[in-house]
């Protein structure tokens, strides 16, 4: 019997499995793509099976597909249900609702992840169904505790929550990669520059966290009257920095819920 069948192995469910290796669950795989089912499982201990097999075998059934797909797996998966699962769906702008009529009141977790799960730093969002018991919802948390920090949210502010947590990655990676090439373009080897962007970014978050202090403050903390940052904090600003972080934002819970329609 597996804890987990993942049915689907991208970027994001690939994360969460080698999260789930890491607390020892006994994890089945199920992918179209055998060589990336493949590479995970040699990678993760997970076992590679065939869809019927994960199945019949699995207590928890994470929806790994595209947004798009999920309609018509559901109506591959209805009738080899079993009493008992729970149904996991992280695809973006899917109601609970949707999934749990499709599968015929099943138990349903949505759950909105980011890819830092693959190294216990990410961010999960999720909502329960009405059909989910409130002992399956611990046991799969326990299940997926090295994935990072969870947090229950209503689900109608879930798609603005993945826009944040869930798209910020690839924003945040972008600001990497760009401080890295002004660090380059001002004679900085690139090696160290990336490595100095990497670490400034992952102390800055540790530090606001740890000192619970407001994105504002830390700023200020930084900026000396007349000084080097608030030179390059008045060109971010003249550029449109922050205006185009929060249209990214908008413009990615817009299409999350465009997805769901």
């Amino acid at each position: 019997m597996f804890d987990l069948g993942f049915i689907g192995c991208g970027n994001m469910g690939g994360a969460l499995v080698k999260a789930a290796a890491r607390s020892g669950a006994r994890i089945a795989l199920y992918d179209i793509d055998e060589e990336k089912v493949n590479t995970l499982c040699a990678s993760t201990g997970a076992m590679a099976v065939s869809l019927d097999f994960l199945m019949q075998e699995s207590q928890y059934i994470v929806l790994g597909v595209k947004p798009y797909q999920i309609a018509d797996l559901c109506l591959t998966l209805k009738p080899l249900a079993r009493p008992g699962q729970v149904f996991v769906s992280m695809a973006a702008g899917i109601a609970v609702e949707k999934i749990e009529s499709a599968l015929e009141d099943a138990a349903v977790i949505r759950i909105m992840p980011n890819t830092p799960c693959a190294v216990g730093e990410g961010l999960i969002t999720y909502c329960v169904g009405k059909n989910c018991p409130q002992a399956a919802t611990a046991h799969f948390l326990s299940l997926m505790e090295n994935a990072g920090t969870f947090d229950e949210i209503d689900e109608h502010l879930i798609d603005a929550a993945s826009a944040v947590a869930g798209c910020g990655p690839a924003f945040a990676a972008m600001f990497m990669e760009a401080l890295a090439d002004g660090g380059i373009q001002c004679g900085l080897p690139r090696a160290k520059a990336l490595r100095y962007a990497q670490q400034m970014l992952i102390g800055t978050a540790r530090l606001a966290m740890e000192e619970n202090l407001h994105p504002g403050q830390l700023k200020d903390n930084v900026c000396s009257p007349g000084g080097s940052t608030i030179a390059g904090v008045a060109k971010l600003e003249e550029m449109g920095f922050r205006g185009a972080v929060m249209q990214a934002v908008c413009a990615a819970d817009a299409r999350n819920k465009e997805m769901g329609k």
